[in-house]
């Protein structure tokens, strides 16, 4: 049987802009473009008529603003959004403010070279279409590239392997996420207390938006939150954002551990990859660590999230209920990494749990 393409509405007030993107989109035999508006009250007008299994959503429109349209859609009948917007300081907040209202994604549209850099990043356009069009949609009321070769993170570090002995040192929570992980963090990340411990998360963005993501949080959380920089000293109640298109490692000096942020080549189709901040938390930490899996498109994470494990650390994974998408979870579990599956609510919970009664209780 034909696989049923993912029919997408391109909403922006630039021509060349939607005939980039219609090009772009019609090139993948799994999406069909079924139309374009040059503002929301056209697109409004379009979807009386027929709706799409995507909006691909510009913000800053005449007319009426893509964060008001948004909103609308969110609250009349929600559709799955991918926000194209440009990637500048004083676009983060509005970008992460959709977010907020429901949008599932978000890809960059500089200012400069509009065209060029659109080409440059097709091939990330063309799959958070497809993603977002297996998302779970709902308004924040409702909720508390190119293909390469897909690479292991046999390709940043080698695999962990159990040393003699690993001394006690200060417990780590470590966090992958991909689609739907911005609001997902939030919640968590709002719910701890100042003196958890130190926390590391990777969440797939693209650079130019981890640094407002993370002061965005900073903001309305009681731990501190910040772009990851490399080589400073993993402290308790704070959370590490890694820095969009560079890797992310734990690593340890004596009894402190410290972050590492590297170059190299996406992991699991990601940069940065969760399987390589997972494996050096493995290699690192072993028994003294907690890895959490939540929402997202793919399969990052599962097998570093599998060496944790092996390795004697705790392991967590959000449940599908509570996903917008159920694909990084469910591959950890599918791969026997995950000691116990959790809803979004119960996630901070098990991490203040994991840190006051220690591994054993928390996994019974």
């Amino acid at each position: 049987m034909t696989k049923q393409k993912v029919r997408v509405l391109i909403v922006d007030d630039s021509a060349s802009v939607r005939q980039i993107m219609t090009s772009i989109l019609g090139e993948d035999p799994e999406i069909d473009v079924i139309g374009t508006a040059a503002d929301p009250f056209a697109a409004a007008r379009r979807l009386q008529n027929e709706l799409p299994d995507v909006i691909v959503l510009d913000i800053e429109m005449p007319k009426m603003d893509g964060l008001t349209f948004l909103r609308k859609i969110m609250a009349q009948h929600p559709i799955p959004v991918v926000i194209c917007s440009s990637a500048t300081d004083d676009s983060s907040q509005l970008t992460f403010e959709a977010l907020e209202a429901g949008a599932v994604d978000i890809v960059p549209k500089p200012r400069v070279d509009t065209r060029q850099a659109l080409l440059e990043s097709s091939g990330r356009l063309r799959d958070a279409v497809k993603s977002a069009a297996r998302a779970r949609v709902r308004p924040r009321s409702e909720r508390r590239m190119l293909v390469e070769k897909k690479l292991t993170a046999d390709a940043i570090m080698p695999p962990p392997v159990e040393t003699r002995s690993r001394p006690t040192t200060e417990r780590i929570v470590c966090i992958g996420a991909s689609t739907g992980g911005t609001e997902a963090l939030a919640d968590v990340l709002e719910a701890l207390p100042a003196d958890c411990p130190g926390i590391l998360i990777v969440q797939h963005m693209p650079p130019g938006f981890t640094a407002a993501f993370a002061r965005r949080l900073n903001s309305i959380c009681a731990i501190t939150v910040k772009e990851a920089e490399d080589g400073e000293t993993v402290h308790a109640g704070c959370a590490y954002i890694a820095p969009g298109a560079r890797h992310m490692l734990l690593q340890r000096s004596g009894l402190r551990y410290h972050i590492a942020i590297k170059d190299g080549p996406p992991v699991s189709r990601h940069r940065p990859s969760v399987d390589v901040l997972f494996r050096s938390t493995a290699q690192y930490a072993g028994r003294n660590a907690l890895g959490v899996i939540m929402t997202g498109m793919g399969d990052d994470g599962a097998r570093g999230l599998l060496e944790m494990r092996k390795l004697g650390a705790a392991t967590r994974a959000q449940n599908e209920e509570s996903c917008v998408v159920f694909g990084m979870p469910k591959e950890a579990i599918a791969h026997g990494a995950v000691e116990k599956v959790v809803s979004l609510d119960q996630i901070p919970r098990e991490i203040i749990k994991w840190h006051q009664t220690g591994h054993a209780a928390a996994a019974s």
